[in-house]
C-alpha cells in the first residue's frame, strides 16, 4: 500500500482527538489563551453542556487582522520561538484553535486596543472563511458551536449535558484559583451563574470563593524552598477532609495540573492522619525554573515531568508534614457546626414528629432523672480543679512540667467523663469534648514513632508468655520480621508449627491484648509484605500497636488522669486526630452554646 500525505483537515481532526477530548478541554484551551493575552475579566457562556455553545469573552490584548488569519492555522503561535526549554505561558503549541475549528463551527472576533475596529474569522469543519471587519470591543470573543458535528462518532463518547457542564465548572474553578487577580463569570442556559470576583493578591480569599469559607478557617499556609524549587499554598487540617480528591489543586509555574506525582505526595504527607476513604483539601503552587520541568508530555498539558521528581515529592511531603506537626493538631471548625446541627431538632417544639405510641421512657414530659455522670456526688471530685490549676500527672506524662500560676490551657480543665469514653473539659471561652481512646492512641503512636529514630523501645517481660494459635503461613511471615518487631519492644518466638509465643510487649502500652495485636499484625504483613521487610512500614506497625495499647473506651478515669491526657495532647503533634484520621476532640465556643439557647 502506497504512503500518501494526509489532508490538512484530517491532520487537524486527528490532533483534535488528542487535544479536544470534550467541551471542557476546549474551554480550558480558550481560557488559557485569554489569560496569556493578559485578560483581567473572562466570561464563559455555555449551552447544552458546552456541546451546543461555548463562548469565551475576554478584555485581553486582542488580535489584528494578520494575527487572526494565522491563529486558525496549525502550529502558529506567538508564545514560543525556537525552543521548549523556557515556556512561561499556558499555551504554546498553536494547535487548539485549528483543532476546534476542524470538528466544530468556530468564530473569532477580536480587536486590539490601539485599533479603530475589529475583525472576525470563521472556521467550520476545517474550512476557513474569508476574514471580514466586525464591530468588537477591545479583546477577543471566541464562539464554538456544534462541537464534534464534523466527527459525529465522538459525540457518542460524551457524557450527559449536566456532567459536561460540571466538567467545565471544574476547569473554571482551577483557573480561578491560579489567577486570583482575574474576574471569572460562568453562565448559560444549562447552569446557574457562577462568579468569582477578583481578589488581587489575596490568594486565600479566592480559595475561599472556590472551596468554601470553611477552608479559610481550616487552612495552614505553606512556604518552603528546597534547592531551586519553592512551594507555597495552603493545606487543610487533617480533620477537614472530603470524600474524594476533587478538592486538591496543584499548579506548576501557574499552570493547573493533575499530576500523579503531586497527588501521590499529598497522600503520603497526610498518611495516618486521614481516615480510609477520605481525602485532604490542599492547594499547592510549585515554582521552579522552566528548564527543570517538561510541560510537553501530555496532549492536554495536565501532566508534567520534573527533572528531579524525588526532590519535588520530598519538598511537598516534608513541607506539609512540618506545618501539620506545628499547627495541624486543631480540630476542624466544621466539627462544631455538625454538632450544633445535631442539637437543633431537639429544640424545635413545634417540629413535626413521627406519630408513635406514647411511652413514659421517650416522652419529652417525663420526669428528669440525672445520670451518674452528672450527679452531684460524682461531680464533687472536680470541685477543686479550676481551669487555671489543671495539672499534668505522671499517669500519661513521665516528666510533666509544673504549670505556671494562672496558666491558661487550650484544652482547658476536665469537668466530667461521659459514658466512660468522653471527657468534657472547660476552656476559657467554651468547652471541649475529647474521645479518650482516640486521643491516647495518638499520644502513644507519636511516642513510639519518636522512639523509632533513637533506640529500641523499652519492653516489659511477661511473667507467663502468651501462646497465640495462628495459621502456619502467618507464623512464617511474623518470624521473618521478628528482629524488626523486637525494635518496637515486641519479642516473640516460634512455638510449634502454628503458634507464636509472645514474651515481651512494649512497656509504654501497659496491658496489651496480645492475641488481637498479633493477629492484626499478621494480616497487615500479609497485605503489604515486601522483600525489603518492614523497615518502610514500621510506622504502620507502631500505629497498630498504639491502637491496641491505648486507653480503652469504657475505662473510667480519675480527674488527674483526664487533665494529664489534655496536657499531653496540647504538646503532641497531630493530636487533633487519631492514627485512623478521626478527630480526637470537638471544640464548642461559648457563643455557639448561647446560640443554642437563643441568648445571642
Amino acid at each position: 500500500m502506497a504512503i500518501r500525505q494526509l489532508s490538512e483537515t484530517l491532520i487537524n481532526q486527528i490532533a483534535a482527538g488528542e487535544v479536544i477530548e470534550r467541551p471542557a478541554s476546549a474551554a480550558k484551551e480558550l481560557i488559557e489563551n485569554a489569560l496569556d493575552a493578559g485578560a483581567t475579566r473572562i466570561e464563559i457562556a455555555t449551552s447544552g453542556g458546552g456541546k451546543a455553545l461555548l463562548r469565551v469573552s475576554d478584555n485581553g490584548s486582542g488580535m489584528n487582522a494578520a494575527d487572526l488569519e494565522l491563529a486558525v492555522r496549525r502550529h502558529c503561535t506567538s508564545k514560543i520561538s525556537e525552543t521548549l526549554e523556557d515556556i512561561r505561558t499556558l499555551g504554546f503549541r498553536g494547535e487548539a484553535l485549528p483543532s476546534i475549528g476542524s470538528v466544530a463551527r468556530l468564530s473569532i472576533a477580536s480587536r486590539r486596543r490601539d485599533s479603530a475596529g475589529g475583525h472576525e474569522i470563521a472556521v467550520a469543519g476545517g474550512k476557513i472563511a474569508h476574514l471580514r471587519p466586525a464591530a468588537a470591543n477591545p479583546g477577543t470573543i471566541v464562539e464554538v458551536r456544534d462541537l464534534f458535528f464534523a466527527t459525529p462518532a465522538r459525540l457518542k463518547f460524551l457524557k450527559t449535558e449536566k456532567a459536561e457542564a460540571g466538567a467545565i465548572t471544574e476547569i473554571v474553578k482551577r483557573m480561578a484559583i491560579a489567577f486570583p487577580a482575574v474576574r471569572f463569570v460562568l453562565s448559560g442556559s444549562d447552569r446557574t451563574t457562577l462568579e468569582f470576583p477578583a481578589t488581587g493578591d489575596d490568594h486565600l480569599g479566592r480559595m475561599a470563593q472556590v472551596l468554601g469559607k470553611e477552608f479559610r478557617d481550616n487552612a495552614i499556609a505553606l512556604d518552603a524552598v528546597r534547592e531551586e524549587i519553592s512551594l507555597t499554598g495552603f493545606a487543610g487540617v487533617p480533620t477537614f477532609n472530603r470524600g474524594n480528591s476533587a478538592h486538591q489543586y496543584a499548579f506548576v509555574n501557574g499552570r493547573p495540573v493533575q499530576d500523579k506525582l503531586i497527588l501521590s505526595a499529598i497522600r503520603g504527607a497526610y498518611a495516618e492522619t486521614i481516615p480510609s476513604g477520605r481525602h485532604p483539601v490542599a492547594v499547592l503552587s510549585i515554582t521552579l525554573d522552566p528548564a527543570l520541568v517538561d510541560v510537553n508530555v501530555h496532549p492536554a498539558k495536565s501532566d508534567v515531568r520534573f527533572r528531579d521528581p524525588g526532590l519535588v515529592r520530598g519538598l511537598i511531603v516534608g513541607a506539609i508534614r512540618e506545618v501539620l506537626a506545628r499547627d495541624g493538631s486543631r480540630a476542624a471548625t466544621t466539627g462544631a457546626s455538625d454538632m450544633l446541627r445535631s442539637f437543633r431538632p431537639g429544640f424545635q417544639p413545634h417540629a413535626q414528629r413521627p406519630q408513635t405510641a406514647w411511652s413514659a421512657e421517650t416522652s419529652p414530659s417525663r420526669p428528669y432523672q440525672p445520670t451518674t455522670g452528672f450527679g452531684e456526688r460524682p461531680q464533687a471530685s472536680f470541685d477543686g480543679l479550676s481551669m487555671p490549676t489543671a495539672r499534668a500527672e505522671p499517669q500519661f506524662s513521665p516528666q510533666p512540667a509544673a504549670p505556671e500560676p494562672n496558666a491558661r490551657y487550650p484544652l482547658g480543665a476536665a469537668r466530667a467523663q461521659i459514658h466512660a469514653n468522653y471527657i468534657v473539659a472547660q476552656t476559657e471561652d467554651g468547652l471541649v469534648i475529647v474521645d479518650q481512646h482516640a486521643a491516647h492512641e495518638r499520644l502513644v503512636f507519636e511516642a513510639m514513632r519518636k522512639a523509632l529514630h533513637s533506640k529500641r523501645l523499652a519492653s516489659q517481660v511477661l511473667l507467663i508468655p502468651e501462646i497465640i494459635d495462628i495459621p502456619e503461613e502467618d507464623c512464617d511471615r511474623l518470624m521473618q520480621h521478628a528482629a524488626e518487631l523486637s525494635e518496637l519492644g515486641l519479642a516473640m518466638e516460634r512455638f510449634g508449627p502454628g503458634a507464636i509465643a509472645v514474651r515481651e510487649t512494649p512497656a509504654m502500652l501497659g496491658e496489651v491484648d496480645a492475641h488481637g495485636l498479633i493477629r492484626q499484625l499478621a494480616d497487615e504483613i500479609a497485605e503489604w509484605d515486601t522483600a525489603s521487610g518492614l523497615s518502610a512500614k514500621l510506622e504502620y506497625v507502631a500505629a497498630t500497636m498504639a491502637c491496641h495499647g491505648s486507653v480503652r473506651s469504657g475505662r473510667r478515669l480519675r480527674p488527674e488522669e483526664m487533665n494529664a491526657l489534655l496536657r499531653e495532647m496540647e504538646v503532641t503533634p497531630g493530636s487533633g486526630q487519631c492514627n485512623h484520621g478521626r478527630p480526637t476532640y470537638i471544640e464548642l465556643k461559648l457563643s455557639d452554646i448561647e446560640r443554642l439557647f437563643g441568648r445571642s
